[in-house]
């Protein structure tokens, strides 16, 4: 695998690193991100609806007129799902929506959108993230000087607070640790930008 340039925060060139083949070229798997990406999705359900079946509705149990003779239709509960304010038919109750993907499957899917990236030359890798102030400002400047566009998402081995609170304010910008990534994040977001050190992660974490 050719090795990638490292810039520093000016994008002059410190050096290159070379990923690791079993991370950064594995094939791409369209089935594995799309069940990775249901899991995710799946698990962050709350599953929390409920309606009132006619058990549970308030309302008498008792018979409301006799069966025959009235001329109406025949009726047994004031708490039947035709009458206004009966229980509902079918309604959702409480549901776990947790599925339970392998780790090797959520894993191998994860190196198959990295490994795309790459291909589509949408990985940079940079000296580090250390920004000198935590303002909107320097994140702007930064993106300027290191010529990125649409939506970026910076990985490193552990966020800085100076990081986290100069993205903070621009929707397009994301970060994350190298540590916690997953597919949904990685899909959403078109360039990413590796620190060393959170590439050495993910070599360690996701390397066959």
């Amino acid at each position: 695998m050719a090795p990638l340039k490292v810039v520093n925060l000016s994008n002059e060139k410190v050096g290159d690193l070379t990923l690791d083949e079993s991370v950064f070229g594995y094939p791409l798997k369209r089935h594995l991100i799309y069940e990775a990406v249901n899991d995710y999705r799946s698990a962050g359900r709350s599953g929390t609806r409920q309606t009132k079946t006619r058990a549970e509705v308030s309302g008498s149990g008792r018979k409301l007129w006799k069966q025959k003779k009235t001329g109406r239709a025949r009726v047994g509960s004031i708490r039947s799902s035709i009458w206004r304010h009966g229980g509902t038919v079918f309604g959702p109750h409480p549901h776990d929506y947790q599925s339970s993907l392998p780790k090797r499957m959520r894993k191998n899917a994860i190196r198959s959108v990295l490994s795309s990236k790459l291909r589509g030359e949408k990985v940079r890798v940079v000296d580090s993230l250390d920004l000198p102030s935590p303002k909107t400002k320097e994140m702007t400047r930064l993106l300027a000087t290191l010529k990125l566009s649409g939506k970026v998402l910076f990985v490193d081995r552990e966020v800085g607070k100076n990081l986290e609170l100069a993205t903070r304010n621009l929707k397009r910008i994301g970060v994350a640790r190298a540590s916690a990534l997953n597919v949904v994040e990685l899909l959403h977001h078109d360039t990413l930008v590796l620190t060393r050190s959170a590439a050495e992660v993910l070599v360690e974490i996701y390397a066959s």
